[in-house]
């Protein structure tokens, strides 16, 4: 039943039904509309506040748990619930698992509308814990309060944080003391960091008035054991740059790249800047099956490394390839796919519209001593035309890993045109990938589908599909 609250409905006694997207669970109100409601798990019996009310749903929040549900377990990291990362550490492996699935399932079967074969088993992430390679933080002068302490009415006499936005908060920084994201020295290194930098009078950066030193912080680490580090700056001063730099260097001398930038435009993205490196090399080395790559601050490499291996595994063996085809590797990166098919293969050709990604590409392809990749630059759309491939050859196997939104439909109709045998779709959005789906069936036959979970604790899948021509 709902009652009044200050304007909100409280709804009581409300059963979650579902995991929903991105990572908040669903239930139904009384009245029929769906309720979206975040930090619960699906199987809990709730009252729910609500704080939105739009034609077809409310957004609310738990305001109390009747009945936990059996798919519930212990979040592991003190900061669950504040920081939006890990929405489902709450929620038991198996069943993030079967969520993950599902959602695959429901969108290629939902909005693709084709014949699909039995999904194979989707592959769980052997870590659950300190997976990512990469973790990037901000630095602010106004973090955000915890309930806990807004409730204690202590006077807060530091309001500087190192951590993570807060969920649709642009300018409010939750400081992070531990996260079970990335493994070691990463906490350490950015705990440390705070720690010397509030003892030294260091500004944190205030997004509102844009000033303050200290911006953001990358870690990347990989499982060679290297690691970099890149301190992003907004003020130009060298004194206090060199200051904490040294300190870093001389406390973790473990840090194979140090690096930083000096950036006082409006936005914090990297990809336009000048980075400088201060210590060490500038790229760290990951290495996979024998293969090494080398990744830069502006690289684009699969953020869980051991299950990017498991990926690359199930695309190559859906391409099954013998080693006469021509293969085409579309949005290729730092052609990691590329090369690490290209044994299999009598030639692979990778393409991307990013040029640094293609400079790495063919960097790590000469380290790699490959000689059948080759790699160009371009704009998918534009390059991938009949000029292209009367130039390269007719692939027999087309990869393709776009992006969030998938395949512009100019891409989708020169594959179409150029019709190879089989296409190997990997993805990270399976609503894109099955719009891009539905465009292909009229000549291409779904045969193989596994989804493959790179992020636990998040509602993130990948997944892969292999088309073959009907």
């Amino acid at each position: 039943m709902g009652r009044k609250r200050s304007d909100k409905i409280v709804f009581d006694n409300v059963k979650v039904l579902d995991a929903g997207a991105k990572g908040v669970s669903v239930a139904k109100a009384p009245d029929g509309k769906v309720i979206f409601i975040p930090n619960v798990v699906p199987g809990d019996v709730v009252d729910v506040q609500t704080f939105k009310k739009r034609k077809a749903y409310y957004e609310g929040r738990a305001i109390n748990i009747h009945e936990f549900s059996e798919h519930r377990t212990e979040p592991v990291c003190s900061h669950f619930g504040s920081c939006g990362g890990c929405k489902w550490q709450n929620m038991k492996y198996s069943q993030q698992l079967f969520y993950k699935n599902q959602e695959v399932f429901n969108n290629l079967k939902r909005i693709g509308k084709i014949e699909l074969p039995e999904f194979e088993p989707i592959l769980g992430s052997e870590k659950q814990f300190f997976y990512r390679n990469k973790m990037e933080f901000s630095f602010s002068n106004s973090r955000w309060m915890t309930e806990e302490e807004i409730q204690s009415g202590e006077e807060i006499d530091n309001a500087n944080a190192l951590g993570f936005h807060i969920p649709k908060m642009w300018d409010k920084i939750l400081d992070i003391t531990h996260c079970s994201l990335q493994e070691d020295p990463s906490n350490a290194i950015r705990n440390e960091i705070r720690d010397f930098a509030n003892k030294n009078g260091l500004t944190f950066f205030n997004p509102r008035n844009h000033e303050g030193l200290l911006r953001t912080l990358m870690i990347r680490t990989a499982s060679t054991g290297e690691i970099m580090v890149l301190i992003q700056f907004f003020e130009d001063d060298q004194e206090n740059r060199e200051l904490i730099l040294d300190f870093l260097a001389d406390r973790f001398p473990q840090i194979t790249s140090l690096q930083y930038v000096v950036n006082s435009k409006a936005n914090d993205t990297l990809y336009d800047q000048d980075i400088i490196l201060y210590k060490g090399r500038d790229y760290i080395l990951e290495e996979m099956e024998g293969l090494k790559f080398s990744i830069n601050a502006k690289s684009f490499y699969q953020t869980n490394s051991d299950q990017a291996y498991e990926l690359y595994k199930i695309t190559r063996e859906f391409a099954g390839l013998t080693g006469n085809e021509l293969v085409y590797d579309l949005y290729t990166g730092t052609g990691t796919i590329a090369q690490f098919v290209s044994k299999k293969a009598k030639k692979v050709i990778g393409v991307e519209a990013v040029p640094e990604a293609i400079a790495d590409a063919k960097e790590n392809a000469k380290r790699n001593e490959i000689t059948n990749c080759d790699f160009f630059v371009g704009d998918m759309k534009v390059v991938f035309n009949e000029e292209f491939i009367n130039t390269h050859g007719t692939p027999d196997v087309i990869i393709t890993d776009p992006p969030r939104d998938g395949m512009h439909k100019d891409v989708v109709e020169q594959i179409l045109k150029i019709a190879p045998e089989k296409v190997v779709y990997v993805s990270c959005n399976s609503a894109t990938q099955a719009r891009d789906l539905a465009l292909m069936d009229e000549k291409y036959k779904v045969t193989r589908v596994r989804p493959v979970d790179m992020f636990p604790q998040t509602h993130h899948v990948e997944n892969v599909v292999l088309l073959e021509k009907r």
